[in-house]
Order: structure tokens, then sequence, then C-alpha cells
């Protein structure tokens, strides 16, 4: 059975920072794209940033520069590492099987960026 466990996620002031964890299990990890995806309060689904099984990574231009993915095989996890976060980067964040797309993998974690 596919399992993605999201955590991480929290309250923090505009210009700050979170790291984002997602454990995956029942499946071939170290050969499948990862990605994270998010949704805002009122908004859809969008997809946010994704890593390859050969360690390329894609990002999209709302988070670029600021977010950082990244995978550890051996402990099949895929990180999100955000920094400078903004009031707009509020929402739950989810991660998924798959280097681009926005979809929804596990319960999510709730990022809230707030003063």
């Amino acid at each position: 059975e596919v399992q993605l466990v999201e955590s991480g996620g929290g309250l923090v002031q505009p210009g700050g920072s979170l790291r984002l964890s997602c454990a995956a299990s029942g499946f071939t990890f170290s050969t499948s794209g990862m990605s994270w995806s998010r949704q805002a309060p009122g908004k859809g689904l969008e997809w946010v940033s994704g890593v390859y099984s050969d360690g390329r990574t894609a990002y999209a231009a709302p988070v670029k520069g600021r977010f950082t993915i990244s995978r550890d095989n051996a402990k099949n996890t895929v990180y999100l590492q955000m920094n400078s976060l903004k009031p707009e980067d509020t929402a739950i964040y989810y991660c998924a099987i798959g280097g681009y797309g926005a979809s929804r993998g596990g319960q999510g974690t709730q990022v809230t960026v707030s003063s």
C-alpha cells in the first residue's frame, strides 16, 4: 500500500523558514519522481516543486529562489525547505508521486504565515 505522510508544517512569521518532510512507503521511492503541491484557502490545488529520480528539480515561479526540494533515498523521504516565507504561502502542503502536476498524496501539513 502506497503511503505518503507529510509533516513539518506550523505557524511562522513572514520572512521565516520551515522544512517540510514527506515519508514514503509502499513503492520504489528511488526510481520515482516526487513533488509538492499546495492548496490555499478558497483556491485550487497548485503544483509547487518536483524532484526527479536523477536529482533534477523544478519549481513554480512563485517559489523559485525561496524554496528548495530535496530527497533522501536512504530514508525514502522528500523535503521542502521553505525560506523567506510570505503570507501568500499559507496553504495545506501535500506531497505526491510524480515530479510534475498538482496532486495530493497524503493528508497534507498546514503552513500558516502570519504575524
